[in-house]
């Protein structure tokens, strides 16, 4: 491992959405003539930037991807990141990531070396998420919705340098979650360390967030309290918490239920009826009070009885897939979604619109589950016991 001295290193803390900041950057490599210019990039948001900025054709979107798992939380995450360093960005009149292009292209004239040191975004977010209560994620979402209706506008550029990258942003996440705001900042600021550690240059310019600077540094400095790389990239699966295994148990003791029935010969076909039609119901109700197709809410009906008792599937996914045929989702809506203004922007763009319908449609299944505990589980319980 190479242990890149402090002196040999100079760090340009910058605001992402700052003219002043794309100068600085400039002016630094041109200056200092490093063998290596560092920025604050992973490979997949390096690949994205030059693509946009080549003008090259954006893919299409794989909507499964995104409403299955935990990629819809991910989603919503980055999306309303991106909003809020867009908004930000506007505000300065400066594209966000600017300085990062202007670093590489300055890099490239020069004839320097690009390294990118920052975490995998999706590592960072999964992390994240991880380290977040059901409230946290619940202010979370209620402060994406709020974040459309402020007018707040930035005047003073050098306020965003002296705190934390994207302050706007970041100290939103401090105190909704210290422990998601940790994994923002403090983990990424091991982690670049980390990475310059292995940067081989005897003159490296490294240019990141202005609130990575003063971490990066420390580190650098003590890089014997930088924690092994393996520490800062592992997705640690969380314990199963009580309000899950309470939900997953649930279609076990419905399917238990109907089979002890079968057996002691009960006649189970009024509460399978009851079942399909109260699950069925609602979840078509969730899904066209959500702004759907008719034959998305049509699809919600059909798979919800199956869906609400398998722990693995959602009538939401398969809602949120016809929804998406019929609006025919492209690359165009997920870049979109970030730069909209109003809920009336948001509510024109058809992605919002499918992740809405998958939304609405898990929360009226959900629902319907269990509206059909008093109503279908616990009199068939009753005529299997005697009572």
């Amino acid at each position: 491992m190479i242990i890149m001295a402090p002196e040999n290193i100079k760090i340009i803390g910058t605001a992402h959405v700052s003219k002043e900041s794309i100068d600085e950057v400039k002016e630094a490599i041109i200056i200092n003539q490093p063998d290596v210019v560092a920025v604050e990039l992973d490979m997949n948001r390096y690949q994205n930037m030059m693509a946009e900025k080549n003008g090259q054709e954006k893919p299409d979107v794989n909507i499964r991807d995104i409403i299955k798992g935990d990629k819809l939380s991910i989603f919503l995450v980055s999306m309303f990141l991106s909003y809020m360093q867009r908004k930000i960005g506007d505000d300065l009149g400066v594209k966000p990531g600017s300085e990062m292009i202007a670093a590489i292209e300055t890099a490239e004239e020069i004839g320097a070396k690009v390294a990118l040191i920052d975490r995998d975004i999706s590592v960072t977010l999964k992390r994240a998420l991880n380290k977040m209560s059901f409230i946290e994620k619940a202010k979370f979402v209620f402060g994406i919705i709020t974040s459309f209706f402020s007018k707040d506008e930035i005047e003073d550029v050098e306020s965003i340098k002296d705190g934390d990258t994207l302050t706007e942003v970041m100290e939103y996440f401090k105190e909704m979650s210290p422990k998601a705001y940790s994994v923002l900042v403090s983990e990424r600021d091991a982690y670049m360390a980390n990475m310059l550690q292995n940067v081989e240059g005897e003159n490296v310019v490294v240019v990141v967030g202005a609130g990575h600077k003063k971490g990066i540094t420390e580190y650098m400095e003590h890089p014997g309290k930088i924690p092994p790389i393996e520490e800062l990239i592992t997705i640690n699966k969380s314990r199963v918490p009580v309000g899950k295994l309470i939900l997953f148990s649930i279609p076990v003791i419905f399917v238990l239920i109907f089979a002890l029935a079968l057996i002691k010969g009960i006649n189970i076909q009024t509460s399978l009826l009851n079942f399909i039609l109260i699950t069925g119901s609602f979840s078509f109700l969730g899904c066209i009070l959500s702004g759907s197709k008719v034959y998305s809410a049509i699809t919600a009906f059909i798979v919800a009885p199956l869906t609400t008792i398998h722990p693995l599937l959602a009538a939401g996914w398969f809602s949120g897939i016809v929804e998406a045929k019929v609006r025919n989702i492209s690359m165009d809506d997920a870049v979109n979604i970030t730069k909209t203004e109003s809920i009336r922007e948001l509510w024109g763009n058809n992605l919002f619109r499918v992740l809405l319908v998958v939304v609405g449609t898990n929360i009226g299944a959900s629902i319907g589950l269990f509206l059909t505990i008093p109503n279908v589980i616990f009199p068939l319980f009753y005529k299997i016991f005697g009572f």
